[in-house]
């Protein structure tokens, strides 16, 4: 494209977006938030009551119960036949409090040089025999245990899946390869690590509590887990065909199920035409707790990380959303949806993905919130700009309340992939992450973000409320749309919103 259609084509959006917000009516509910309205909620939401709303926790009960009390209040109806809430099934994990793996005259203690994080608690003694990557694979005929025999022995293995050593093929490898070696025959498994960042915090990131989805899938039935071994370690093991005696002992993981639960409502649109085409929008209204489980410095004076900013923040303009939406009605049907679990991985909107309560191919638009802060009170960020076809609507919206919009601030730091949004995108539903003013990772973001300084007193609550109308016009104006929101050509996600949707214009 030359410099002059590129041009116009800028002066044609820009046109296009003033065009857009004249066209506004400034009697909608989003023109007459109350300040102090939201900042009441802030000042719960927010507040050393709810213990910093970790998953699982009490405080996370009472903030999800409140949320469901808001949209029965508005009159949404419940998303979940009769209910708000979506169960959301959680499995919490600790690695083993001992473990022990002696290979000849070397020994290797769990937590120092050896970090089990899988399987059952267990002893046995047996050869130790190094089994390459440990890796079978059918459509490439790869396995490695073919001419091996490793029945009741201790596997040791490289790290990672043939072709594939960097921090992605490690992961994969500790998804599938206990299984490989139990099939196998083999009494445990160990990975020999080699990832490019340091031992100690590859363990103490692994070694401490996990959440996850308790999908149902079965779990190592072997001991598995990593050593931290000398250069000359696979170099002794391959001098012996049969391996080196040996033996080992878990205590086993400590596992708990724990029952979290997503929130949600549907409003119906105003437009027959368009009943089937959803939009979802969509906060977390978790955070990270108390004390060391927060993950941040603490005191004996304040060891609540409340989180204000992430994310009562998002949660309170889902809320102001939802309660315009009830007074005057988008031409789509809205589903609001109030996720758990997403400071653990993104549980809460993973687990709605994969069992949605509306089927995904009538859900035409994810409009997600959620940010680690602000540090630029003119503007909002949009990440995923350019990508759906919405920006005019998003500028639009901001231009009206006198604010820019900053696209995809810090690109460095792949933002989009890391919100709730993604869990959609990566079902192929349009998507993107609405986030307050950042002009990068700065030092006033690091001051507050999963810090015990994120308060609501540290909150600016006119700010907060433009943000809240911001968000709340820009997707009245995307539910209203004439036409729906897709990827654009050449996005990552294009193929998956082809698979869902099928051929449309």
């Amino acid at each position: 494209m030359n410099k002059i259609a590129l041009t116009l084509l800028v002066c044609l959006s820009s046109l296009t977006t003033l065009l857009a917000q004249k066209e506004i009516d400034r009697s909608l509910p989003e023109f007459h938030f109350n300040q102090m309205d939201l900042a009441g909620e802030m000042h719960f939401l927010a507040s050393d009551y709810l213990a910093g709303r970790r998953t699982g926790s009490v405080g996370n009960e009472i903030a999800a119960q409140y949320i469901a009390a808001q949209l029965r209040a508005f009159g949404y109806a419940p998303i979940n036949g009769d209910s708000y809430f979506q169960p959301v099934p959680l499995m919490s994990t600790s690695a083993p409090s001992t473990g022990k793996l002696m290979v000849d005259d070397l020994t290797f203690t769990q937590m120092a040089d050896l970090l089990t994080m899988r399987g059952p608690a267990a002893s046995a003694e047996g050869n130790v025999v190094f089994a390459n990557y440990g890796w079978v694979d059918a459509e490439t005929d790869h396995n490695d245990y073919e001419k091996l025999d490793v029945k009741g022995k201790i596997v040791v293995t490289r790290a990672g899946i043939p072709g594939d050593v960097s921090q992605g093929g490690v992961f994969r490898g500790i998804r599938e390869k206990s299984a490989m070696a139990a099939a196998a025959g083999a009494v445990a498994i160990y990975e020999i690590y080699s990832l490019p960042f340091p031992w100690g915090a590859f363990k103490n990131y692994l070694g401490g509590d996990r959440m996850g989805l308790d999908d149902g899938a079965p779990a190592s039935t072997i001991p598995y887990g990593f050593i931290k071994v000398q250069d000359d370690f696979v170099e002794r093991l391959q001098a012996k065909k049969k391996g080196l005696k040996g033996s080992m002992s878990s205590s086993g993981m400590q596992i708990k199920k724990i029952m979290s639960h997503n929130v949600g409502g549907i409003l119906e649109g105003s437009d027959p035409a368009l009943k089937d085409e959803y939009m979802i929008m969509t906060a977390h209204f978790d955070h990270v707790g108390v004390g060391k489980e927060g993950g941040g410095a603490y005191t004996p004076q304040d060891s609540i990380f409340n989180g204000a900013r992430d994310n009562a923040f998002g949660t309170i303009s889902l809320l102001s959303a939802a309660r315009a939406f009830a007074e005057v009605r988008t031409r789509r049907p809205i589903i609001i949806l109030a996720v758990t679990g997403e400071e653990m991985g993104l549980l809460g909107s993973k687990w709605y993905s994969e069992n949605p309560l509306v089927p995904l191919e009538k859900t035409i638009f994810n409009f997600n919130t959620d940010g680690a802060g602000y540090d630029d009170k003119t503007s909002i960020s949009l990440i995923g700009a350019n990508r759906t076809g919405i920006d005019d609507q998003v500028q639009a919206a901001a231009m009206t309340f006198g604010k820019k919009v900053i696209n995809d601030p810090a690109p460095e730091q792949g933002l989009f992939d890391r919100s709730d949004n993604v869990s959609f995108a990566a079902k192929g539903v349009p998507a993107l992450n609405f986030s307050p003013g950042i002009t990068g990772f700065s030092d006033e973001l690091f001051k507050y973000y999963h810090q015990v300084t994120d308060n609501p007193e540290t909150i600016d609550m006119e700010y907060l409320k433009e943000y809240c109308q911001i968000f709340t016009l820009a997707a009245r104006m995307i539910a209203n749309r004439e036409t729906r929101p897709e990827w654009v050509e050449g996005d990552k996600y294009k193929e998956a919103g082809d698979k869902l949707y099928g051929t449309r214009k």
